[in-house]
């Protein structure tokens, strides 16, 4: 049987990747060419469904996506109109909303249907750029107010459970960096503050790839879970702005026992910025 796979995506700043923005043209590569390797797409292991986890959609409880269609929720501010006439059609799917659903309950996570809530930036603005024939139906899941990293582990868990009947498992966010102070000094603070940030950058992802890396579940649990006591992570991710990385840590938890991440990186604004993957080849 297949088992599908979990990637751990970086997807930018809004619209930029779609919009062509200098900054963002590794990003904007890995998503086009890296992202659909992994997740197998126009091979026959195709997943016949991806669970998205948005950075953009943070809830008291998990909530999930569950219209046959869902609109477009352009959730960000004064960008070209053209940013604004996007599409993207996929459908939704929602009898393995409810099996997210019971996954999620079965680890003891109450949680709740919403067949309203548009798809946001952190759905379409990477999945246009990793499946633009839109031919595989998408459910979106929010991550926690809390920042819980314990319960987001669990929501991992029930999704490895999916994993099994060939749904894969998107997180988008931005796991190693999201903070706009340190953005603006890499753009405009010259060549000491971008070593400065490069180097402090380098600590925590390094931290990161050994936390996630762990092969064994209960270890890369327990490492993830003290993610906060990790170098610098106050500065990658500000105390209750921590959305960003709450995918990643979903995505750890729907690694399985044993199962080795992989790992790439791209450079932006100067920084290296790495995207976690599990149950694909590696990927140059």
């Amino acid at each position: 049987m297949t088992v599908a796979p979990v990637v751990a995506l970086s997807h930018g700043g809004g619209p930029l990747p779609i919009l062509g923005d200098p900054a963002h043209k590794e990003v904007t590569n890995s998503m086009k060419t890296r992202v659909p390797k992994i997740l197998k797409l126009g091979t026959p292991e195709q997943p016949r469904a991806i669970v998205l986890v948005t950075a953009h959609w943070s809830t008291d409880k998990p909530v999930i996506s569950s219209g046959a269609a869902h609109e477009l929720f352009f959730d960000y501010y004064n960008f070209p109109a053209e940013a604004y006439a996007l599409k993207y059609p996929a459908p939704g799917h929602p009898e393995v909303a409810q099996e997210v659903k019971a996954a999620l309950e079965a680890e003891g996570l109450q949680s709740e249907l919403d067949g309203k809530r548009g798809w946001d930036h952190g759905v379409f603005i990477p999945m246009l750029l990793v499946n633009p024939a839109a031919n595989v139906p998408i459910v979106q899941l929010s991550v926690l107010e809390s920042e819980d990293p314990t319960e987001h582990l669990k929501m991992g868990a029930a999704l490895a459970k999916l994993r099994q009947k060939n749904i894969a498992v998107v997180g988008s966010g931005f796991a190693s960096v999201h903070n706009f102070q340190v953005y603006h000094d890499l753009r405009n603070g010259g060549p000491g503050k971008v070593k400065q940030w490069s180097e402090r950058i380098g600590r925590w992802n390094n931290a990161l790839e050994q936390a996630v890396g762990a092969e064994s579940k209960e270890e890369r649990w327990k490492r993830v879970a003290g993610w906060r006591e990790f170098p610098h992570a106050n500065e990658m991710h500000p105390p209750r702005r921590g959305e960003h990385f709450m995918p990643l840590i979903v995505c750890a938890g729907a690694a399985l026992e044993g199962e080795k991440a992989g790992l790439y990186q791209d450079k932006y604004l100067g920084a290296e910025i790495s995207t976690f993957y599990w149950g694909a080849e590696t990927v140059a």
